[in-house]
């Protein structure tokens, strides 16, 4: 294991004794088509107009960031110093989407800043990704929750519209849930967590991969490991397209 690896595992808690262990079959081997799922056909908003659905699915780039930027389609909109749209390349094989932003995101306009998005930042490294490098991350809310509570239905229904637009646009290889909240409004269903890691689902013929938050990491350390196993998934999966 390289310098630089070892590093980042470091950084992730894992430190320099960490090593990979066996693993289920269902992770370690190609993923059967039994532990395939398959996202709902229908992934509509139903608290959204259907207009404005609609006209948010014609946009360009542009006119999706000033209309996220001016956004007033639920009350997260009134606490908010700025909305964050997503950071990275638009071109990106590698989508990761997050809850919603925190008070730091808020402050600065970019998602998973902070504690959390340095760990994020290891994360991907762990894997020889970098942000911003074919790399593109969004959440599933795009104003920061009061007290940075888990994001309401209808407020993740109200940016349900921007999402879907942007994982148009970008056309990723590989989507990564960060959290319950991400997998589940990228599902629209329940997510368990514990259950969904190691798996394969679908999201209208992109393959999706659920995960821990990085913010949830850090609390949890334990999980650290479970994390480290995911990343290994990851990028098993995306040398398998």
């Amino acid at each position: 294991m390289s310098r630089q690896r070892d590093s980042v595992l470091r950084e992730l808690g894992l430190g320099p004794v960490w090593r990979l262990r066996s693993r289920p079959a269902e992770v370690a081997a190609a993923v059967p088509p039994s532990l395939t799922f398959t996202a709902p056909a229908a992934v509509a908003a139903p608290t959204v107009a259907d207009d404005r659905a609609v006209s948010i699915a014609a946009m360009g780039w542009d006119e999706l960031k000033a209309t996220v930027a001016g956004c007033q389609a639920c009350p997260l909109c009134k606490a908010r110093k700025q909305a964050v749209l997503g950071v990275g390349d638009k071109e990106a094989d590698w989508l990761f989407v997050g809850e919603g932003p925190g008070a730091e995101e808020d402050e600065r306009g970019e998602p998973f800043v902070g504690q959390a998005g340095k760990l994020l930042d290891a994360m991907l490294a762990a894997i020889d990704l970098k942000r911003g490098d074919n790399v593109y991350i969004a959440n599933a809310v795009k104003c920061r929750p009061p007290q940075n509570r888990t994001p309401e239905a209808e407020e993740t229904a109200a940016c349900w519209p921007f999402l879907e637009r942007q994982i148009a646009l970008l056309k990723p290889k590989l989507i990564v849930a960060l959290g319950r909240p991400a997998a589940q409004t990228l599902l629209q269903g329940e997510v368990k967590i514990s259950s969904a890691r190691g798996r394969l689902f679908d999201f209208h013929g992109i393959p999706l991969i659920v995960t821990y938050h990085p913010a949830y990491l850090l609390r949890t350390l334990h999980d650290k490991a479970k994390a480290w196993e995911d990343l290994c998934f990851m990028r098993r999966s995306m040398r398998g397209l």
